[in-house]
């Protein structure tokens, strides 16, 4: 089955050429983009839809999400309104909603995030464990996490739960835990940050799931400059997320990671800093100086951080508005971090992977035909009309979602 996407007034392919095609059309076959230019040009198709003058995107790309829990944390972000400075702990009052909610009303609150997320445009996401914090729940959101979404990273190192001691806390998370959740995730994530991991302890569990054969992540530099993105980019992290407080240091860190990366063949892959807007903006800290990584030849990305504590959102646009009006971004460099920049991030923005997976963030023929169709000429309105739900349309492997 072939459908033909037409009459597109901007289409915004986010490939390496970083090209804005004007009056165009998009040909999708099954689940992959088949050919894309010129609507005159455009080859016959099995249907037709009429984008009606609307612009196209590819769909978003959510590379750090928390959607795997039960709860509510809604006290907790009145009384940081009312003053009171994020710390880590609240974290623990989510583990003990998600431990004592069953497998399938578990699975349908993440179902239901993750279609609240479609409906705005995301087309590939990423989720972390890390409200189990014990190997049972541990393994238990890896699984339920694995059927709901795209990408699974194990985050057993999110916080040291009551009643345990730090060490012994991260033996567990780089033994009995970590071989628990492997048949059910591709990445690892440690939060690195005071009141969570120290750096030791962040290594131990960094060099242990890189020996399990799993690709890294890092939450880090949230609250304060720290060891968080120089342990990424030692250790060959895909990314580094929140980077709120970067040192001079830390800034040339990660632009020297990518003085090798061939975009062509993906070789050479540095570490991507993923900036965290609208976390930023609840828990009131100095949003990611997207700008200045941009400037210093970092890749970065875009990510909702969905969570019930610091981020309860699932609205990749609304980071983009928040990244062109607040953190001074351009409208092609916020939507570019919040696709290609996203699937670089995950190590899918190029060809098929070994497992097989075609590559999204982008529109470029052989792709995934993920898709995301604005109600609105042009891809400038995401922050020219802040808050409008602009989502007309989108596509999802090629299937129309929405």
């Amino acid at each position: 089955m072939s459908t033909l996407i037409t009459n597109i007034a901007e289409l915004m392919t986010q490939d390496r050429e970083h090209r804005v095609l004007k009056n165009a059309a998009v040909l999708v076959e099954g689940e992959r983009i088949a050919w894309l230019g010129p609507a005159a040009d455009a080859p016959a198709a099995d249907e037709s839809v009429d984008a009606g003058g609307r612009a196209l995107l590819p769909g978003w790309v959510d590379s750090h999400t928390h959607l795997i829990f039960a709860g509510d944390r809604t006290a907790e972000f009145e009384a940081r309104m009312a003053g009171q400075s994020y710390s880590a702990g609240g974290i623990a009052v989510t583990t003990g909603a998600t431990r004592a909610t069953g497998d399938f009303d578990l699975t349908r609150l993440a179902m239901g995030r993750v279609a609240e997320a479609v409906s705005q445009g995301t087309t590939y996401l990423e989720t972390k464990t890390g409200y189990g914090l014990d190997v049972e729940n541990e393994a238990r959101s890896a699984r339920i996490a694995s059927t709901v979404v795209d990408e699974v990273t194990y985050l057993g190192a999110h916080l040291v739960p009551a009643g345990i001691e730090a060490e012994q806390y991260t033996d567990l998370v780089c033994g009995p835990m970590l071989a628990a959740v492997r048949p059910f995730v591709r990445w690892a994530d440690v939060f690195c940050e005071r009141g969570a991991f120290t750096e030791e302890q962040s290594r131990r569990v960094l060099q242990a799931c890189r020996d399990a054969g799993l690709g890294l992540r890092v939450h880090g530099n949230q609250l304060g400059e720290g060891p968080g993105v120089r342990l990424a980019v030692e250790f060959g992290a895909a990314s580094v997320d929140h980077v709120n407080y970067l040192s001079a240091a830390d800034v040339g860190a990660l632009a020297a990671s990518w003085s090798g990366w061939d975009a062509e063949s993906g070789t050479g892959r540095g570490t991507v800093a993923t900036c965290l807007p609208a976390c930023d903006l609840s828990t009131r800290q100095p949003l990611a100086p997207g700008r200045e990584l941009l400037d210093a030849g970092v890749q970065v990305a875009l990510a909702s951080n969905c969570n019930p504590g610091t981020s309860y959102t699932s609205s990749m646009a609304f980071c983009v508005t928040t990244a062109v009006l607040q953190m001074r971004l351009s409208v092609h460099e916020a939507v570019r971090a919040a696709t290609y920049g996203g699937a670089l991030a995950l190590g899918r923005e190029s060809g098929k992977d070994a497992d097989g997976e075609r590559a999204v963030g982008s529109i470029a023929v052989g792709h995934r035909a993920d898709l995301h169709l604005l109600n609105a000429p042009s891809a400038t309105h995401l922050a020219y009309r802040p808050g409008i739900p602009l989502t007309h349309a989108v596509w999802r492997a090629g299937v129309r979602a929405r």
